[in-house]
């Protein structure tokens, strides 16, 4: 083996990383957890969590149409 076959092998395995890695963070299964995630910041001001909110709802129906 030497260090072609090496660099080779290297670049297949971060291709396959970054394919998984794409796959998970897309996957409509995870929109309510990243929805969550997004509203961590706001979670001790309730009125800007609401506004937040508002505006996740609306770019929803939005893409809906």
């Amino acid at each position: 083996m030497d260090i072609g076959m090496i660099r080779g092998l290297g670049t297949l395995v971060v291709m396959v990383a970054f394919i998984g890695l794409a796959l998970w963070v897309f996957s409509p299964k995870r929109k309510s957890e990243f929805d969550d995630a997004t509203m961590l910041p706001f979670k001790d001001d309730p009125e800007a969590a609401k506004h937040v909110e508002q505006e996740q709802e609306q770019a929803s129906r939005s893409k809906k149409k």
